[in-house]
């Protein structure tokens, strides 16, 4: 089947867009506006950026007005308005329900927080508290907005942030080797529609030359 999303709608196009790119990971975003009332909410358009400066991105959609979300809102350089600081908390499957909760559209200023039954804890440089209970959280100042259709329903926004601080709960890493443990996180991940899927099988595969000589002794 060849597509052309030019002749598509837009909720189409987004079911290609979470049913192709799959498993996706969790940003679970806190945020606070400029008078300090506290914001949280999930999204599964996130990754890593780079290293060097360490950086991350997450993608919040403008609502079905065209108006930014509240993270946005809040998560925006100061000179647009907003705070420019935000935390990146991830998603353990021991509370993905309340996660998923935070997703609720309550009007702005209600704490996300206080809905889902879920926790606030000081964060260490930046203003927005982590989420008790992330095993990891990242602490940013926002870098950069991109918007790719601003003041159009579901149009896209591209936050950049840079890491300042990790929190890493300490059964999860290895301390003198930085090494976090996959199976201590035990992290959800979203698939298409309401899906979601665990991180708990996982293999090894090498990279380059050694997994293409791997993958053919497998197959003799």
């Amino acid at each position: 089947m060849e597509i052309d999303p030019a002749s598509l709608r837009t909720r189409d196009r987004y079911k290609l867009l979470i049913g192709g790119i799959l498993p996706r990971p969790i940003a679970v975003v806190s945020t606070v506006s400029t008078d300090g009332a506290a914001n949280l909410a999930p999204y599964s358009f996130f990754n890593g950026v780079g290293s060097d400066p360490m950086m991350l991105l997450f993608c919040p959609a403008n609502d079905a007005d065209g108006q930014e979300k509240d993270t946005l809102r809040n998560a925006k350089p100061s000179d647009e308005g907003g705070t420019g600081e935000f935390v990146v908390n991830v998603a353990p499957q021991a509370m993905i329900e309340r996660i998923a909760g935070a997703a609720e559209a309550l009007p702005h200023g209600q704490s996300e927080f206080d809905f889902a039954g879920l926790e606030p804890s000081p964060a260490r440089v930046v203003r927005p508290p982590r989420l008790l209970g992330s095993p990891v959280a990242y602490e940013c100042r926002t870098h950069s907005v991109i918007r790719t259709n601003p003041g159009v329903s579901a149009g896209g926004n591209v936050v950049m942030g840079e890491v300042v601080h990790v929190f890493v709960d300490d059964a999860a890493i290895d301390a003198e080797r930085l090494r976090i443990d996959p199976g201590a996180l035990d992290l959800a991940g979203r698939l298409g529609g309401f899906g979601y899927t665990y991180t708990r099988d996982r293999f090894d595969v090498v990279s380059g030359r050694k997994a293409l000589e791997e993958g053919r002794r497998r197959k003799s």
